[in-house]
């Protein structure tokens, strides 16, 4: 029976390397001589943390950050930007990453499938949603509904079995 797996996957040396290019843009930018502003990239929790003497440096620099996502090939929803705080004499922004299908995204994940009078059956497992059915052109428009539909994360579509 042919299947596939939606999944949600950050690629993390690329999110690594988008924080270090921006990092470098950073030290050669004018108006950012001589300031303490800098990213901070933490693995542990998929997370980057702006810091500026300003605000107005913290607006820039999530402008930087979002280019070099983008050219990294990591989409804009994927980040979560958080407020701007200011704690003695720096900004500081959260940038908060996701990664994998929780329960209420694969719950509507399924929902969204089985609305649809299409034949086929979605499971949530861990953090994968596995759709299945008797025809490939089924899978393919399950695919296609996905994608269509307005969903927050950038997920991708793996495992496709005949």
């Amino acid at each position: 029976m042919p299947s596939f797996d939606i999944v949600s996957k950050l690629k993390k040396d690329e999110v690594q390397n988008a924080v270090d290019n921006a990092s470098r843009e950073l030290s050669t930018r004018y108006d950012f001589r001589g300031t303490d502003a800098s990213f901070t990239f933490n693995k542990a929790d998929n997370s980057v943390k702006l810091e500026a003497p300003e605000e107005f440096q913290i607006q820039q620099m999530d402008d930087i950050l979002r280019q070099k996502l983008i050219k990294r090939g990591i989409e804009a929803t994927a980040a979560s930007f958080g407020d701007v705080t200011r704690s003695g004499k720096k900004s500081i922004q959260s940038v908060t990453f996701k990664d994998g299908i929780d329960k209420e995204l694969g719950k509507k994940i399924c929902k969204i499938i089985k609305d649809t009078s299409l034949k086929v059956d979605a499971k949530i497992n861990d953090d994968t949603v596995r759709v299945s059915g008797k025809k490939k052109d089924d899978l393919q428009a399950a695919i296609a509904l996905v994608r269509s539909s307005k969903i927050d994360q950038p997920l991708q579509f793996e495992n496709f079995r005949d």
